[in-house]
């Protein structure tokens, strides 16, 4: 595999793991650094922007689709969806700086759309969260395979 289609293939994995789409893209990128298949940084990059851009679109369906949010099709069960509305109203936009955890994180980009937080500022707490986890894990990776 080329070394683009290997951060192409990140990129999609970190995209779909910020949806609901169950996908692991740490466990990805590390399998990826361990076996040194590309480059750290570019890794790093391109699981960082995949994940972002995945929450991105989570803010943008939030902007509508929030109404929906008792209908059986809606995305998210109830109980995450409120828990998140309760974790962002009770902690505001600084609350966005954790949507890289499980469970509550995907939710709470939606519910970011869905309270109209502006964009620019949404980028900026989400990208700072997701960056660090990712840099952990490359953090990581690197100094257990040493």
């Amino acid at each position: 595999m080329t070394e683009l289609a290997i951060y192409f293939g990140l990129f999609l994995n970190a995209f779909v793991a910020a949806t609901l789409l169950p996908a692991y893209s740490e466990i990805t990128l590390a399998a990826l650094l361990a076996a040194g298949e590309g480059q750290p940084l570019w890794l790093f990059l391109a699981a960082t922007t995949g994940n972002v851009a995945g929450s991105v679109l989570n803010w943008w369906l939030g902007h509508g689709i929030a109404r929906f949010r008792n209908k059986k099709w809606f995305p998210f069960k109830e109980a995450q969806y409120d828990r998140a509305h309760a974790f962002f109203h009770r902690h505001g936009k600084w609350s966005l700086l954790l949507a890289w955890l499980p469970i509550v994180g995907d939710p709470l980009t939606l519910v970011a759309g869905a309270f109209r937080v502006p964009l620019p500022i949404f980028l900026v707490l989400v990208t700072l969260g997701k960056a660090a986890r990712y840099a952990i894990v490359v953090l990581g990776v690197q100094t257990a395979v040493g």
